[in-house]
């Protein structure tokens, strides 16, 4: 039940279609694909997800990677979440795992979901990594991976005209003992530890007061770019991001196109002068040492966080896990839960159960006995006050 298997030269993801329930079957190496979407009469939502099994890796005390991935569309006009999970050799023993949330249309999204994955492989085949592999070579690689995708995707888009589109991407690679991030945008990686919940990535927005989004205010500044309500240039709420030529290649055209639109003034845009890009590739990489108490990441789109924190989804896919085991079921729960809190956006999730803990054996979550005293003590004086407004009413 892995992906780290050396029998399994490649897997990829790939689009999914529109048929109701379709079985992918392997006799050599049993893969089990499943695809679904929920019918229109019964909900405006659709909803995509793919279960994976596979042999059980050779790497001693290690039982695998279990895989599970779900994809729900929101009450957009377009489904512009994709993610992508890939074991072949030629990542040098990695592990990959990507959810991308794309904005103005999906041809990013769908470039991304294609290329990354390649990208990152040619790169990790180097000699300097065959060498080294050190983080900081491994950080160097993935980075200028990251650079190499986002250029020919620019140069695709311009081809293109007229596709303003871009996305984020959340990567995590995992070999042996050690997990690699690589982020950028606002979708988030998050590790459970015996339960508690380690959140591994930033939001790279253009507005807050966290640390994170001072330096991406400072940059857009520095690079001549400026933010009107939480927006570069009044337009994107996303600092960093694949594609998005606009602010990049065609800044000049941006301008221009603004000034016709009404949007500033030539007088303004005559004294604009650009240092940089205002929105960038350039990913957060860090690398986590998995121990024996690291039992799963969660990587996902901001459509769950923007409703479910961290710990609560940890909590969640624990308790599912706990209960029957099925790391596909747990990750599609996860995502009806972020819709019966009524979110609206896309949502991406990818669940990867690191091998490390036997749920059926795992203690259920200790209450936290003080939280249920306030609850108790809340609804205790919500009622009593309720009472003491009947009574006055009453005389």
């Amino acid at each position: 039940m892995a992906l780290l298997s050396q029998q399994l030269q490649k897997f990829l993801l790939t689009r999914i279609n529109n048929s109701n329930s379709v079985y992918n079957t392997n006799k050599k190496n049993p893969v089990i694909v499943r695809q679904r979407k929920r019918s229109s009469s019964s909900s405006s939502f659709k909803c995509s997800s793919i279960a994976i099994e596979a042999p059980s890796s050779s790497i001693a005390d290690v039982a695998g990677i279990r895989w599970g991935f779900t994809k729900l569309q929101g009450a957009r006009d377009e489904m512009e979440d994709e993610a992508v999970i890939v074991q072949p050799d030629t990542l040098c023993g990695f592990s990959f795992a990507a959810v991308f949330d794309g904005h103005g249309g999906s041809s990013s999204v769908k470039f991304l979901k294609e290329e990354l994955y390649k990208e990152c492989a040619q790169a990790l085949q180097g000699e300097l990594l065959q060498t080294g592999k050190t983080f900081e070579t491994i950080k160097s690689t993935i980075n200028e991976a990251f650079e190499n995708v986002d250029s020919r995707l620019s140069k695709w888009l311009e081809e293109k005209e007229g596709d303003e589109s871009g996305a984020t991407a959340t990567v995590m690679l995992v070999r042996d003992d050690r997990l690699y991030i690589a982020h950028l945008g606002d979708s988030s990686a998050v590790l459970s530890r015996s339960g508690k919940a380690e959140v591994l990535t930033d939001a790279h927005r253009p507005y807050g007061s966290n640390k994170a989004s001072l330096q991406e205010i400072r940059r857009i500044n520095e690079a001549g770019g400026w933010i009107i309500n939480g927006r570069i240039c009044g337009d994107i709420a996303i600092s960093r991001a694949f594609g998005d030529i606009r602010f990049k290649t065609k800044k000049k055209e941006m301008v221009e196109e603004g000034v016709k639109e009404g949007r500033w003034s030539p007088k303004f845009a005559s004294r604009l002068k650009f240092n940089g890009d205002l929105v960038v590739a350039r990913p957060d990489i860090i690398q986590v040492v998995l121990g024996s108490d690291a039992e799963l990441v969660l990587l996902a789109s901001d459509g769950l966080w923007d409703y479910i924190n961290s710990s609560e989804a940890v909590s969640f896919v624990r308790n599912e896990l706990r209960q029957h085991g099925n790391v596909q079921l747990a990750c599609e729960s996860l995502a009806n839960a972020a819709l019966d809190r009524r979110s609206q956006d896309n949502i991406c999730i990818i669940v990867a159960d690191l091998g490390k803990t036997n749920w059926q054996n795992l203690p259920a979550d200790k209450q936290n006995v003080w939280y249920e005293f306030g609850q108790a003590l809340a609804t205790l004086s919500v009622v009593s006050l309720g009472l003491w407004l009947s009574s006055l009413l009453v005389l």
